[in-house]
């Protein structure tokens, strides 16, 4: 089986300027997001460094996008970034729209043997 190519992808960490609630923040009593890592766009909401750019880059992703790309602080992202799913029979084409300005193909999810339930998520 090979590995999810969601995880080293990077493509929408660096497509989409990712805004959310500053509550999410470590400013805020139980935030995760690394406060240092955001910047204000409204007196309610931030949004991640680097995402406002006319080239967005989340300043939390290291890497390069669709080979070795990852979330410098995967297990405290973001609400955005931890619904942002990939477009699984149509459920998200932002996946792939941003993915294809990268160069990449669309992820697709295939049953691996016909009449079980073992899938396998490829690029």
């Amino acid at each position: 089986m090979s590995t999810n190519p969601c995880m080293t992808c990077g493509a929408c960490c660096a497509t989409f300027r990712v805004s959310f609630y500053w509550g999410e923040t470590t400013l805020a009593p139980y935030g995760q997001v690394p406060a240092e890592l955001t910047e204000k766009i409204s007196p309610q909401r931030v949004c991640m460094s680097g995402t406002q750019a006319s080239n967005p880059r989340c300043v939390a992703l290291t890497g390069t996008v669709g080979k070795d790309a990852t979330c410098s602080i995967y297990n405290d992202r973001p609400s955005p970034c931890r619904d942002f799913d990939i477009n699984f029979e149509g459920v998200n084409p932002a996946c792939d729209r941003a993915r294809s300005r990268y160069g990449l193909v669309p992820i697709h999810v295939v049953q691996i043997e016909p009449g079980n339930n073992d899938f396998e998520i490829v690029a």
